[in-house]
């Protein structure tokens, strides 16, 4: 082989193979700190949002009616859910990357189904605060027969109730195909809790204080935040500008959406 020919090889190779290793490697999205952050915070929050129901019936009757006793507590205790229910994206995205390195078709289908799923457990969110905001204007009585009359009234977001079961089992098989959350038992453990997770109640107006709903929001928490430390431990530290930015930005957010 004459030198230009091997030349123009290694030319041809190096082009080619650029694109394959370049920004899709370097770049994430949402990116490292915050897929960590929502790994880390996402199931406290869940958790958090539990107390102040365990005393209440877990269906619609009691939790209008804990609310009229109770709206402060119950305001926060949804609020602090749906905050937890937010972060969940992020925090299975991450996962979800990690599973793909070696099975990327469980990887797609998981985070996708317990995305949807999410989706449906926000619609579910402003419904539920939809009925409280009755409770204050219409009376107890009057929001309580307003909403039994119409909960079993048609959306769309039926379509994704199954998901926000299934999708959970899919992406905890995937993470022990994968080994993402750990390799031995321990791995095994991780996965069968996030498993759990399928257990949660789903709709309107559903309480979280039996023992199935505690069992999978201690399982979402066992398998996501020791990743999450993991995620930042791998991270490079932000720029000190940039903490501050978000620091003041998260507060200035809430400012302007309670003020429009």
């Amino acid at each position: 082989m004459c030198p230009g020919t091997a030349a123009d090889s290694m030319i041809h190779m190096t082009i080619a193979e650029t694109p394959r290793t370049s920004s899709l490697d370097r770049t994430t999205l949402p990116g490292p700190w915050a897929e960590g952050v929502s790994l880390i915070l996402g199931p406290p929050l869940l958790l958090a949002g539990v107390p102040a129901r365990i005393e209440e019936n877990d269906f619609f009757p009691g939790q209008l009616a804990a609310y009229a006793a109770q709206p402060g507590q119950m305001a926060l205790s949804y609020g602090l859910f749906t905050a937890g229910t937010v972060l969940l994206w992020p925090a299975v995205t991450s996962l979800s990357r990690r599973i793909g390195v070696s099975h990327p078709g469980w990887a797609r289908w998981g985070v996708t189904l317990v995305v949807l799923g999410l989706f449906g457990r926000i619609f579910h969110a402003g419904v539920s605060h939809l009925a409280f905001q009755m409770v204050d204007t219409l009376g107890l009585e009057a929001a309580r027969k307003a909403v039994g009359d119409t909960y079993g009234a048609f959306h769309v977001f039926k379509a994704v109730n199954v998901f926000i079961m299934t999708g959970w089992i899919v992406l905890a098989a995937g993470a022990f195909r994968a080994k993402a959350l750990g390799g031995g038992a321990a791995g095994v453990t991780r996965c069968a809790a996030l498993a759990l997770a399928a257990g949660l109640p789903l709709g309107v107006l559903k309480g979280s204080s039996d023992p199935i709903s505690l069992a999978a929001l201690l399982g979402l928490a066992l398998a996501l935040v020791p990743l999450g430390v993991t995620v930042l431990k791998e991270t490079r530290r932000p720029r000190w500008w940039a903490v501050a930015l978000t620091v003041a930005l998260i507060p200035a957010a809430f400012f302007l959406g309670i003020s429009g």
